[in-house]
């Protein structure tokens, strides 16, 4: 596969029919579940999960997401979607990209970028991130 930077976590997805919008390809807001799927399993993965989000409570929430549409998913489509810590600040935000390919023409069908802000859950207000998430992110940081 060629991915656009070393290192991915990868996540495989296969396009149901309830992902079919009108136009008989995946409708762009499926995109954005993946991405939020495939973010939390990449944080669950680094031992940063729901319940450790709560007993620390602070979480990283989305404040902006940039994507670029490059192909249409159709029904059956067998897709992996990757993403890499690209950039944070060790403070309040933390940067994600994503490709999305489809690996039976290795052609990639989505790219994007989220930013993320350290808030504290039980405020909503951005907070510094705990040594948790410095220790747990950390090491995932891919240098551009």
């Amino acid at each position: 596969m060629s991915w656009d930077l070393a290192t991915p976590f990868i996540l495989d997805l296969q396009v149901a029919a309830e992902d079919i919008d009108g136009l008989g390809h995946a409708n762009n807001a499926v995109y954005v579940t993946w991405l939020e799927r495939c973010a939390w399993r990449h944080s669950q993965r680094l031992g940063l999960d729901l319940t450790e989000y709560r007993r620390l409570d602070r979480a990283m929430a989305v404040v902006r997401h940039e994507i670029d549409y490059l192909a249409a998913a159709y029904e059956g489509d067998e897709l992996q979607l990757a993403t890499w810590i690209v950039d944070w600040d060790q403070r309040l935000k933390m940067t994600r990209r994503f490709q999305l390919v489809r690996p039976s023409d290795n052609l990639t069908l989505l790219r994007a970028q989220t930013t993320f802000v350290c808030i504290e859950l039980s405020s909503g207000k951005p907070r510094r991130m705990p040594e948790e998430f410095i220790q747990g992110y950390g090491p995932a940081v891919q240098p551009v």
